[in-house]
């Protein structure tokens, strides 16, 4: 469990973060760093608003990043832990390989991972394979995971997505990464769920689908209304009692293949199980049930190069531009604007089931992190 060995090596960045939080000591990097590579999407989904910014005119795409910017970005950041691609859809960047390997080489993360919606799995399967050779050309052998979405069954997933077809490019794609896998040990393929008002009754269903195909991990996070997504339907969370009946279903699944599971998929599916818990308390009770780290442990950057704690405050509570201070990432991070805002989010003026940030929440959190470390073991 190498990934689980080196989070030893961050304990200096535990205590700065620690210390961070009661404002004793500037924060140091983030250890999760999230970053929206684009805000293109082929898809049309019920529960996110992203696929609307440019056919409404409401951004241009011609103000995202360039490979140029991201890079003087990365190189400001130094090392982090988790690097996280987001988009829109990243796969419709076309240089998405080179952005990792600027990941790879500025970040050094010691876990990749990109969500798709994998409605283009020939274009998906050659991008990860170029990735992937990418990787062994520089000598990177630390996890790389994809996670496609899976939120129905059939027509039920292509409803829920917008997108004809959607659900048998899903499984082409599943196909097509597992064959990967061959070749590639490095290669973790998962399935995720969100789980929203419009498919929370069918979660057994899917669940029993996904079983079948034999996928590393299988997760589902609660669809919440995030500014990173513009102005998505409201009441696309299901009630909490809706939500605990599905949940409870799927954790004891998780339980009883948990032994079966090793390295990273095990790791996340114990953390999985905590964090399935943490949101029905915070959806019943509408509080920052555990100490949120947002804006310490982890930053968001969108495709523009703003600086968020999180996606689910996003533009309305953006530490700063990187345009605006020449792609130098510690000037925003140790800014009086971040100040303020991380003041905020410790003193519970917001709350959340962001499953990103959670995993850093967890970590930082004793008893949940016992609680987790016995799942493991």
């Amino acid at each position: 469990m190498s990934v689980l060995y080196n989070t030893y090596k961050l304990l200096p960045r535990f205590i700065n973060n620690k210390l961070s939080m009661y404002g004793l000591v500037k924060p140091a990097p983030p250890i999760n760093l999230t970053f929206s590579v684009t805000n293109l999407c082929n898809s049309k989904c019920r529960t996110c608003s992203i696929w609307k910014v440019y056919p409404e005119h409401r951004m241009s795409v011609k103000d995202e990043l360039s490979l140029e910017e991201i890079e003087k970005i990365f190189k400001s950041i130094g090392p982090i832990y988790f690097f996280n691609i987001s988009g829109g859809e990243p796969f419709l960047r076309k240089d998405l390989t080179e952005i990792i390997e600027l990941g790879c080489e500025y970040l050094k993360p010691q876990v990749i991972h990109t969500p798709t919606n994998g409605i283009l799995p020939e274009r998906i399967e050659i991008d990860v394979r170029k990735i992937l050779k990418m990787m062994q050309k520089i000598n990177y052998k630390n996890p790389f995971t994809i996670k496609p979405s899976f939120d129905g069954i059939g027509e039920k997933h292509d409803n829920i997505r917008g997108v004809q077809r959607n659900f048998e490019n899903v499984l082409e794609t599943i196909k097509k990464l597992k064959n990967l896998q061959k070749e590639f040990p490095q290669l973790h393929v998962g399935l995720g769920t969100v789980i929203s008002k419009f498919n929370v009754n069918d979660i057994g269903e899917i669940m029993n689908f996904v079983e079948k195909l034999g996928v590393d991990t299988y997760i589902n996070e609660i669809a919440e209304v995030r500014t990173e997504m513009f102005d998505q339907e409201e009441g696309i969370t299901p009630t909490w009692d809706l939500y605990e009946k599905a949940i409870q279903l799927f954790q004891k699944q998780v339980r009883k293949n948990l032994k079966t599971k090793k390295g990273l998929a095990r790791i996340t599916q114990s953390f999985r199980l905590y964090y399935y818990n943490l949101v029905v308390k915070i959806l019943k009770e509408k509080y920052q049930v555990i100490p949120c780290y947002a804006g310490i442990s982890n930053a968001h950057i969108s495709p523009y190069g703003d600086v968020w704690p999180c996606c689910v405050l996003g533009y309305e509570k953006s530490f700063g531009n990187l345009r605006d201070v020449n792609y130098n990432f510690k000037k925003i991070w140790h800014s009086n604007k971040a100040k303020i805002i991380r003041k905020s989010i410790k003193n519970k003026d917001c709350y959340c089931p962001l499953a990103n940030q959670a995993y850093a929440n967890i970590l930082y959190n004793f008893p949940a992190l016992i609680q987790v470390i016995r799942d493991i073991f």
